[in-house]
C-alpha cells in the first residue's frame, strides 16, 4: 500500500531509469508527460481487443457480467464500434444537458453543506464526496434518489476488473456487475413507457432512431456512464481536500480562479492514474521501437508529474498557468464526463472552503486499495464549526 499512498517518488525514480521500462507483467510503462499523451492519443494504441482475454484464461468472457458489461462499453471498444456508439451516446450527453444541471448541483451542495455544519469529525467520502456526484449522475441518468445508495459498493466491486481480472476478482464482481445491469434494464424498459428528461430516455430515444444501438449496448453504456459518473469525481473531491489540508495556503486562490484550480487539482493527485493499450502497427515510444501485440501502460498520475513538463510538480499551485492534466485520457478515448465532473468540482470545493475555512483532515484516511484508481474509502475531517 506504500507506493499506492504516495506512488509519485516513485514515478520520479522510474523516470531516472528509463523512460521506458519493463514490468514484472510484461507491460512496457511510459512515465513521461509526452510519452503518456502519445499512448492516450496516438490511434496505433488501441484498447485490448475483448477476443485477448483468452490469452489470460477467458474465452468466455462474455459469459461473465463483469467482463461483458465492460468491454462492450465504449470505455474500451475500438473503431469502428467506438465511433458508432460515441456518437450515438454522445447525442444525448451534451454540454446543455450538462450545463442545464448547474442549479441542481449548487442546490445539493448547498444541502450537503447544511448537513454537515455543526458537527464533530465526520467522513467526507460518506457525507459529501459520494453523495453528491452519485446524486448528480443520478439526476441526470434518471436513477431515482431512494435507489443511488446501494451503487457504492456494487460499482466498487464491479470495477475491480479494471485493476485485475482472476477468478477471485470476478466472485465479486460478476454479481455486482449483473446487479446493476438488472436495475438499469428494469429502469429502461420503464423509460421507454414512460419518458422524462433524462439520459436514460435519450438513450432509448437514440436507439429508436438508429436500430445500430441494441439493448446490450445501451445497457453497457448506461453502466459505464453512472458507474463513471461518481466513481472519478468522488476521488476529485477528497483528493482535492486532502491536498489542501496539506497546502492551507492555496485556499484565497481556490474560489478565486475554480476553473484553473481544478485543473491543478487534477493534475496534483489525479483519480485516475493509468491508462492500458495494446500497439496495434510498428511504432517508435522513447525512442524504442515497439512491435505489434505489446501492451503499454500510461502512467497518466507520472506525466501530470513530469518536472519537464511542469515547474515543481510536487507543488500544489492552484494558481499554475498553462495546465494540461492528463487526467481524463485523451484522443477517441478522452472521458465523455470530463467537463461534468469538472463542474461538480468547481461548484463544490469552493463552497465547501467558503463554508469551512478551517477544514481540516481529523485523522488518518482509508485509502482506497487500488493502483489504476486514487482515492479514499473513508476521510475524517473537522469543519470547524
Amino acid at each position: 500500500m506504500t507506493g499506492r499512498e504516495n506512488p509519485y517518488s516513485r514515478y520520479a525514480r522510474l523516470r531516472q531509469i528509463s523512460p521506458i521500462v519493463r514490468a514484472a507483467d510484461d507491460a512496457l510503462v511510459v512515465t513521461g508527460y509526452a510519452d503518456c499523451q502519445t499512448v492516450v492519443r496516438d490511434p496505433r494504441f488501441a484498447h485490448m481487443p475483448p477476443d485477448m482475454l483468452a490469452f489470460i484464461g477467458f474465452p468466455d468472457w462474455r459469459d461473465h457480467p463483469a467482463l461483458h458489461q465492460l468491454f462492450t462499453s465504449i470505455l474500451t471498444l475500438n473503431p469502428p464500434d467506438h465511433t458508432r456508439l460515441r456518437r450515438l451516446v454522445g447525442s444525448a450527453f451534451t454540454a446543455r444537458r450538462v450545463q442545464a444541471l448547474r442549479p441542481a448541483i449548487e442546490r445539493m451542495v448547498a444541502e450537503l453543506l447544511d448537513d454537515l455544519a455543526g458537527q464533530g469529525p465526520v467522513d467526507f467520502v460518506d457525507r459529501f464526496a459520494f453523495p453528491l456526484p452519485v446524486a448528480v449522475i443520478g439526476e441526470l441518468l434518471g436513477v431515482p434518489a431512494e435507489d443511488r445508495a446501494q451503487f457504492q459498493t456494487l460499482v466498487r466491486d464491479w470495477t475491480q476488473v479494471l485493476e485485475v481480472i482472476t477468478p477471485e476478482v470476478l466472485e465479486r464482481a460478476d454479481p455486482a456487475a449483473a446487479t446493476i445491469r438488472e436495475y438499469l434494464a428494469g429502469l429502461l424498459q420503464r423509460r421507454r413507457r414512460e419518458p422524462a428528461d433524462d439520459l436514460l430516455t435519450a438513450l432509448a430515444q437514440a436507439q429508436a432512431a438508429d436500430d445500430r444501438l441494441s439493448d446490450d449496448e445501451v445497457l453497457s453504456n448506461a453502466a459505464l456512464l453512472f458507474a463513471a459518473g461518481f466513481e472519478t469525481t468522488t476521488n476529485l473531491l477528497a483528493n482535492g481536500v486532502v491536498a489542501l489540508a496539506a497546502h492551507p495556503g492555496q485556499k484565497p486562490l481556490l474560489g478565486a480562479d475554480p476553473e484553473r484550480a481544478v485543473e491543478e487539482f487534477l493534475r496534483y493527485d489525479s483519480p485516475v492514474q493509468l491508462s492500458s493499450r495494446v500497439v496495434m502497427e510498428p511504432v517508435e515510444l522513447a525512442g524504442v521501437a515497439i512491435e505489434p501485440g505489446e501492451r503499454v501502460v500510461a502512467y497518466l498520475g507520472a506525466g501530470n508529474h513530469d518536472p519537464a513538463r511542469f515547474d515543481a510538480p510536487h507543488e500544489l499551485r492552484l494558481d499554475r498557468a498553462d495546465n494540461a492534466p492528463l487526467s481524463f485520457g485523451g484522443g477517441i478515448h478522452y472521458c465523455l464526463g470530463a467537463p461534468l465532473a469538472r463542474l461538480e468540482a468547481q461548484i463544490a470545493l469552493p463552497a465547501l472552503v467558503a463554508r469551512f475555512p478551517a477544514l481540516a483532515v481529523a485523522g488518518p484516511p482509508q485509502r482506497r486499495d487500488s493502483l489504476s484508481l486514487k482515492g479514499f474509502t473513508a476521510l475524517p475531517v473537522y469543519t470547524g464549526c
